[in-house]
């Protein structure tokens, strides 16, 4: 089974920037769909990006379009998200899941979880 694990979250101030890192567990990592996904304090559990096995194509939510940037390299089996100009709506634990599904930006496909990692941005 796929194990995934989250880091590079905290505490930063708005307009600020952080990058989270997730750490996959085996070499199927390379043959599944990516993405992250945030939920906020009241809120549902969102996808914020997603990213094609190859990393070929991209999704990003209208929420963080020209802010968030997804990436993936296979080779260190490790996911990025690149946050910038954060903003305190962003803030939220941050989930990064795997899909072994073909379509990435079907969140029912997602099935594999990391345990989180908080960003917190303060205004």
């Amino acid at each position: 089974q796929v194990q995934l694990v989250e880091s590079g979250g905290g505490l930063v101030q708005a307009g600020g920037s952080l990058r989270l890192s997730c750490a996959a567990s085996g070499r199927t990592f390379s043959t599944y769909g990516m993405g992250w996904f945030r939920q906020a304090p009241g809120k549902e559990r969102d996808l914020v990006a997603a990213i094609t096995w190859n990393g070929g194509d991209t999704y990003v939510a209208d929420s963080v379009k020209g802010r968030f940037t997804i990436s993936r390299d296979n080779a260190k089996n490790t996911l990025y998200l690149q946050m910038n100009s954060l903003e305190p709506e962003d803030t939220a634990v941050y989930y990064c899941a795997a899909s072994p599904s073909r379509y990435y930006t079907d969140t029912t496909g997602y099935y594999y979880w990391g345990q989180g990692t908080q960003v917190t941005v303060s205004s």
